[in-house]
């Protein structure tokens, strides 16, 4: 098994691979700071390996508490040839016996055996990370996924893998409900999968997830942009009413204008734009038609207003519901009169 997935891994002109196409080789490394990636990724190979070799025999190490011979030990072939899966969490607190066993094993790693590594980040082992890349074997970088545009591209992923549609506008609103954590994100995009027999559309993620806090503060948001003052300020209050923090609903204003200042200072087509902006296609068209209803004094007062809301409410103002409430209402007579 490994002995083929070796000549893989070491012929492959690049060895940078999505989480997504997390395979077994004779080494992986998965690296980076999301642990849900991270988890993922590993699940997958253990999935795979397991599917090949039902009775691979699984062992786990720690890099951080590791005691000096214990890979060799864990490698060494079993007396009924099983094939082994050895996961090794906690690289970026590696010791140096786990340091220089594991450089040793490099150069001549045993057949049928899989060695996965884990490191969530920093500067400690660079040296064993970088002998792995050196070396060809696969590399999963798991970054967080900060952008709104990572985070759309991720929720269509997750649909198209399970085999479900989902419309560009509830793509969004997913996104703004709960996108703050991805594991969140994944699992509210496995229910509506599993409890989905069409297309999941905007209604459908409000019906499950309009609630959230995230969700709301970017209905006023979407009422303040549309010049709806009225609708604002009403859905503005209630959810101050029921305990939603001023801070989430400020920042779900100040992403509403940079989405919308990127676009109206974007030349060419909605693709063109959505490549160079690294956006979603459908949300630059959306914010294509906006921005008309926008002038540039308009739109320059309307991001002023957010930028002195953001710091009243962390803390420069006594009363952060009024600096919220006046940024809603100038952002919504900004595009009413335009």
């Amino acid at each position: 098994m490994a002995a083929a997935q070796t000549t893989r891994a070491k012929s492959a002109a690049s060895n940078n691979v999505s989480w997504r196409d997390a395979a077994p080789a004779a080494v992986v490394l998965i690296m980076g700071p999301e642990d849900y990636l991270g988890i993922r990724a590993m699940d997958r190979i253990r999935g795979q390996v397991r599917e090949a070799a039902p009775d691979v025999e699984l062992s786990r190490l720690n890099a951080g508490s590791y005691e000096a011979g214990s890979l060799a030990m864990t490698v060494t072939p079993s007396l009924f040839g099983e094939a082994k899966l050895i996961e090794v969490e906690g690289l970026e607190a590696m010791n140096d016996a786990f340091l220089a066993d594991t450089l040793g094993y490099l150069g001549h790693p045993e057949n049928d055996v899989v060695l996965v590594l884990r490191h969530s980040g920093g500067v400690r082992g660079k040296k064993l990370l970088d002998a792995v890349k050196a070396a060809g074997w696969p590399v999963i970088d798991c970054q967080p996924l900060k952008k709104d545009s990572d985070k759309t591209a991720f929720v269509v992923s997750e649909f198209k893998a399970g085999g479900r549609r989902i419309e560009g506008e509830a793509v969004q609103a997913l996104v703004n409900a709960v996108g703050a954590n991805l594991s969140e994100l994944a699992a509210a995009c496995s229910q509506l999968i599993a409890d989905s027999t069409t297309a999941v559309d905007a209604a459908t993620v409000e019906k499950y997830y309009g609630g959230r806090v995230e969700a709301t503060a970017f209905k006023v948001a979407d009422a303040a942009m549309a010049g709806n003052g009225p609708l604002a300020l009403s859905t503005l209050r209630h959810a101050l009413a029921t305990g939603v923090d001023p801070v989430p609903l400020v920042a779900a204003l100040a992403a509403k204008l940079r989405t919308l200042a990127k676009v109206a200072g974007a030349h060419g087509s909605s693709a063109q734009v959505a490549k160079n902006l690294g956006m979603q296609p459908w949300l630059v068209e959306q914010a294509q038609r906006d921005v008309r209803r926008w002038t540039p004094d308009g739109l320059i007062r309307s991001i002023q207003v957010v930028a002195e809301a953001d710091a009243q409410v962390k803390g420069l103002s006594r009363d952060p519901v009024y600096a919220v409430e006046h940024a809603v209402t100038v952002i919504a007579m900004s595009a009413r009169r335009n």
